[in-house]
């Protein structure tokens, strides 16, 4: 029987790691990351895919740093035939990567070689795509730079954001590599090298860009808060407090106001100028030190200092 090591962490990642165990593949281990401290109360917490693997008796490692740890000397320890990665979070050194028989390979969550890096589906929804994906790619050293086994795209809808793309691509990333992975043991799948001329990166998201940019259109900035929508939220500041925009949505109509400019404020409704004098209504958001509001909810309560004409930062 093949015996895999599987690496990853988030959410997206569980589905393939059940999809492996599902198919009657062995799983000699999960390397995952350590528990880390979550919330404002800051507990402990074990990432979802150390509490899938618990759940099916499987071997956990968490090293804090795979590179030169006693974590990898276990599983090269456990002679794996393959690795299997989905968003662990870590580059895997050379040693590692060349320790199993048949390689490593990674289930990416974009059409690569567009979006290499830690936040593909972040950067696919800010920029506005149609579309995006999963890639099956060996792994070498140079990141998400291996050559691509199989890939499969799906649409990205207007109403779709971080969170919603992730469901639908972890899912589309254990259907992909169950049905290529049997070819790939056996050696009848080939990598195909990637087109360096058309790689695009998607590093982690900063502070900066979280912050929203009123010159751009009001599309664009829909993009940009469902770009981050759950994690890690576009903000605004008004009054010297920071607003989390968690739904927007781009108007038809326009506006000779400057950038900023709050144009409009009713019980129900509240539109700021954008780019190129296009109009955004805010439709739930979060102040400083508050729940999540619609709204209707801000507007009668906290937000009832918000004035017309008066600028957002």
């Amino acid at each position: 029987m093949t015996k895999i090591i599987f690496m990853g962490t988030p959410t997206f990642s569980v589905p393939i790691l059940e999809g492996l165990l599902e198919a009657g593949y062995e799983v000699a281990a999960v390397v995952t990351q350590p528990d880390r401290p979550v919330g404002r109360k800051r507990i402990l917490t074990a990432p979802p895919v150390k509490e899938a693997a618990l759940k099916h008796g499987l071997k956990v490692l968490q090293p804090e740093k795979i590179s030169g740890s006693e974590e990898m000397e276990t599983v090269i320890a456990l002679k794996p035939d393959i690795i299997v990665t989905a968003a662990f979070g870590q580059f895997l050194p050379e040693r590692l990567l060349q320790a199993p028989v048949l390689g490593a390979v990674n289930v990416h969550a974009s059409l690569l070689p567009k979006y290499r890096g830690g936040a593909p589906v972040h950067y696919s929804i800010i920029n506005g795509e149609k579309e995006t994906g999963v890639t099956i790619m060996e792994m070498i050293k140079k990141m998400d730079a291996g050559g691509i086994y199989a890939q499969r795209s799906i649409p990205i809808l207007t109403q779709d954001d971080v969170g919603t793309m992730f469901d639908k691509l972890s899912v589309v990333g254990k259907e992909l590599l169950l049905e290529v992975l049997p070819e790939i043991l056996s050696g009848a799948l080939k990598p195909v090298p990637q087109d360096e001329s058309q790689a695009t990166f998607s590093p982690n998201i900063t502070r900066e860009q979280e912050k929203i940019d009123w010159q751009k259109t009001a599309e664009q900035i829909d993009c940009q808060v469902r770009g981050m929508r759950p994690w890690p939220t576009a903000f605004t500041t008004y009054q010297g407090i920071n607003w989390k925009l968690w739904e927007v949505s781009p108007l038809l109509e326009t506006t000779e106001a400057e950038p900023r400019t709050i144009i409009k404020r009713t019980k129900k409704e509240l539109w700021i100028a954008c780019g190129e004098g296009t109009v955004l209504s805010l439709n739930s958001l979060q102040p400083s030190g508050k729940g999540r509001l619609s709204i209707q909810e801000f507007l009668n309560g906290s937000g009832q200092a918000v004035k017309e004409m008066e600028k957002v930062d």
